[in-house]
């Protein structure tokens, strides 16, 4: 298991690659795979819906608001890269298990 690239943004937020797993049986975040965040969605990858269900997940659990997460790239790939606002990366680390 190589560490998640997260990187800190001059404007106090990060930005991460994220990994994702449409149509799992729930919504989790199972560690790192390559570098990204590995997440499973239970949202299928049809008109954005998974896209929101990711953002979801992510702005909980890191106590953020549903705008402060914003898909950079990659909205119709299964792999994605995420910005958040108002975190640094050892939180988003944290997310992973890595500190």
């Amino acid at each position: 298991m190589s560490g998640l690239r997260a990187s800190a943004r001059g404007d106090g937020g990060v930005r991460f690659p994220v990994r994702v797993q449409p149509r799992g049986s729930r919504d989790a975040i199972e560690g790192v795979h390559d570098g990204a965040l590995k997440v499973r969605l239970s949202a299928p990858p049809v008109d954005g819906a998974a896209n929101e269900a990711l953002i979801a997940l992510l702005a909980n659990r890191l106590s953020v608001r549903r705008r402060d997460v914003r898909i950079v790239t990659g909205a119709s790939s299964r792999v994605k890269v995420v910005e958040v606002d108002g975190v640094g990366v050892d939180r988003v680390r944290g997310l992973a298990g890595e500190r």
